[in-house]
């Protein structure tokens, strides 16, 4: 194809333009570090948008999954197909859910957990029903996944989307009470907040709408999409409050790079929907459930959540220092290696210098938010360089 030049131009040419990309093209990945088709080297702490858990080129992983192109790729879900059996069975045992549906993303992911909770809603004979969801959250880009994101910025050039949705205010518990009626069927949220800002639910706030759910029948959705998958320092995020959803998404570093999500459900939210209800082509294709089986095993044989807390630990403390050193920097939250840091200004121009000039990747939450969501596998000699290079570009900044 060319220069890094000519591929970029290509690009901007042939694919539609939704995306405002750095004028980076990366080549290959090792470790924690990736590579440009110049051959220079970048210290990643974003993961691909927290989705590269076990880090790039990772040879346990990548072995699986060489192995599975050679045996069968896709089959259809008129069959049944071993590894999605074997990934189910680890992801049910992981999560102690009851029933899982692969998916081909989160959003999809979101699409089907939505309708459990109308579909529950309409079997016990409840029309019109409505759904809570979060100010300030991020669901994903389909119209139902939209529908529930709030933020108007998204939502407005596609209205209307689905009826029947009001918003809450995030770990504002009398707002969520508010709202509740007897055609409410769910209430969804991020029990970490990504997009929005790196919020952490608090344990008062979750365990008071789950407690707010049972008493009215209503399902609780948690998205575990972006803060699942060990990121939080437990395997999925709500284990931490001790606060089981009905129903969960998943996606992202389930699948170490390989596009799959899912939908789990338990209790009466597993039996909600029965043959016909959903489907999908790709969804729980051998290719990809090979490769989340073999990420459900790395995490455990590599005990890849207590790492990702005690790395969480150190990183977290590094970052709290920067809120002494640096005026700019306002706050620190976040819970294992789902951190941001809140600026006095807006990040964009700090995570392009950090990429373009120290080849630190960070990427933004909002306006004035840092995100720092590495891969899992990163040691605190990472954390230590990440922290070196993020200086070298605030103090430029100053």
């Amino acid at each position: 194809m060319g220069s890094k030049q000519a591929l970029i131009d290509k690009a901007e040419s042939n694919l539609y333009k939704t995306y405002n990309r750095f004028p980076v093209v990366f080549d290959h990945g090792e470790g924690v570090y990736l590579y440009d088709t110049e051959g220079q080297e970048y210290l990643d702490f974003g993961a691909g948008i927290a989705v590269m858990g076990l880090g790039y080129n990772d040879p346990e992983f990548s072995g699986a999954l060489k192995a599975q192109v050679d045996k069968l790729l896709h089959t259809s879900n008129l069959f049944y197909n071993e590894p999605a059996v074997e990934a189910g069975e680890k992801l049910l045992k992981a999560s102690n859910m009851d029933r899982v549906f692969f998916t081909n993303s989160g959003t999809e992911a979101i699409e089907g957990a939505l309708k459990i909770a109308k579909k529950y809603a309409s079997d016990r004979g409840i029309h019109n029903h409505e759904i809570i969801a979060m100010n300030h959250s991020f669901h994903g880009r389909s119209l139902g996944a939209l529908s529930v994101t709030g933020n108007d910025h998204y939502q407005e050039p596609f209205k209307p989307l689905i009826p029947g949705i009001k918003f809450a205010d995030f770990n504002n518990l009398d707002s969520v009470k508010a709202l509740v009626n007897s055609r409410t069927c769910a209430i969804i949220m991020e029990t970490v907040q990504g997009e929005g800002g790196i919020y952490p639910a608090t344990e008062e706030f979750l365990k008071g709408v789950k407690a707010l759910c049972d008493e009215n029948d209503v399902l609780l959705i948690l998205d575990e999409i972006q803060c699942g998958m060990g990121r939080t320092g437990n395997m999925f995020a709500w284990q931490k409050y001790g606060v089981k959803p009905d129903v969960m998404t998943v996606a992202k570093a389930l699948g170490n790079g390989v596009p799959i999500g899912a939908f789990l459900a338990s209790g009466k939210a597993a039996t909600a929907m029965g043959p016909g209800d959903h489907g999908t082509t790709y969804g729980g294709n051998p290719f990809v459930t090979a490769a989340a089986s073999k990420v459900l095993d790395i995490f455990e044989s590599r005990n890849l959540t207590e790492h990702a807390k005690e790395m969480g630990n150190y990183l977290e403390k590094k970052l709290l220092e920067l809120t002494d050193q640096y005026d700019m920097v306002t706050s620190q939250r976040g819970i294992g290696l789902i951190q941001g840091l809140e600026f006095s200004i807006p990040v964009s121009s700090i995570v392009s210098q950090a990429l373009l000039e120290e080849k630190l990747v960070l990427i933004s939450a909002g306006t004035n938010v840092i995100r720092f969501v590495p891969p899992l596998v990163i040691g605190k000699k990472d954390v230590d360089e990440m922290i070196k290079r993020l200086k070298t570009v605030l103090d430029h900044q100053s």
